[in-house]
């Protein structure tokens, strides 16, 4: 992220503290249970969408359109910036506090944040333990009570990126900040095996960030999301909706894909998913105007989706 804002250390540690205080107000309705998440809100769900549709534009210009396309609560994720995300490990405090700020400005409320990986070195926990603990800092100074991870790719490393995530689970906690995993290929890309990680790390601050898009996805469209859903009962706090189609895409508009997703609401509700960020993913891909159009859209059907009994 390129922005860098001045400020005075009154100022600094001003804001530091009403958002710490609004972190701490607002981590209750995702740190607690689905059902006690709902009594907390007026509406339960928070239908949202990430910043990833707009990847080819700065975060500015995508927090316009998100704006435009009639939402009021957004997920941080890739963007054009030379991170490729809005916040990152190497974002500042400062920095995330302007995003937060900026989004505020849109009446948009951020849910969900993702950073990026941190550091995994097998021989040691610190690094890694320092930059998921500045990527905690950084989602709860943005106003955010979320940040997703979307696991490790080398089998070697699985133990010390879990660890690192145990480690830091009490800390994420103090900050109002829950830590969720999506299922992402190769070694999460389902519930049981999203289920199994959560198991290992033991912690009510560490659960599932459902994406039924990508179970379908990383089994080449062999699982049935609707089905696999079963498997994460009592884990998820909230939700991709993401589509998928044949032969391998997600850049699909809900709705518009091969996911059953009243099917699959029904089943998450079943297993305690009644309330928390809905947020779309991906959209089928065209110019800015193109992308709002698409965004109305997709907001629309997930709106329809929550009705659905």
């Amino acid at each position: 992220m390129a922005i860098s804002p001045r400020t005075t250390r009154r100022g600094f540690l001003t804001r530091t503290l009403a958002l710490g205080a609004a972190g701490l107000a607002a981590g209750p309705a995702l740190l607690a249970t689905p059902n006690e998440a709902r009594a907390a809100s007026s509406d339960g769900w928070q239908i949202s969408i990430f910043t990833r549709p707009f990847a080819q534009h700065e975060y500015g210009a995508a927090l316009d359109a998100i704006a435009e396309a009639g939402f009021k609560h957004l997920g941080l994720m890739t963007i054009k910036s030379k991170t490729s995300v809005v916040i990152s490990m190497e974002s500042t405090v400062e920095q995330s506090q302007q995003v937060g700020d900026e989004a505020r400005k849109r009446g948009l409320k951020i849910v969900s944040v993702y950073a990026g990986n941190f550091p995994v070195v097998k021989e040691s926990l610190e690094p890694g333990i320092k930059g998921l603990r500045r990527m905690i800092d950084n989602t709860a100074a943005c106003g955010c009570a979320s940040l997703l991870l979307g696991g490790i790719g080398g089998k070697d490393q699985e133990e010390s990126y879990y660890k690192t995530i145990g480690e830091c689970c009490d800390y994420a906690a103090e900050k109002g900040v829950l830590i969720t995993l999506k299922p992402h290929g190769p070694l999460n890309g389902t519930g049981p095996e999203c289920r199994e990680r959560c198991e290992k790390v033991n912690h009510k601050n560490f659960a599932v960030w459902y994406d039924p898009g990508n179970i379908a996805y990383y089994s080449e469209g062999k699982i049935d999301p609707a089905r696999d859903a079963a498997s994460v009962d009592g884990l998820v706090r909230g939700m991709s909706v993401k589509d998928y189609r044949k032969p391998q895409r997600v850049d699909v508009t809900p709705g518009d894909g091969e996911v059953n997703f009243p099917a699959v609401m029904a089943r998450l509700k079943q297993g305690g998913f009644t309330a928390g960020p809905l947020v779309i993913e991906c959209l089928s891909p065209g110019d800015l105007a193109t992308l709002v159009a698409e965004a109305k859209k997709a907001r629309r059907f997930v709106e329809d989706l929550i009705r659905t009994p």
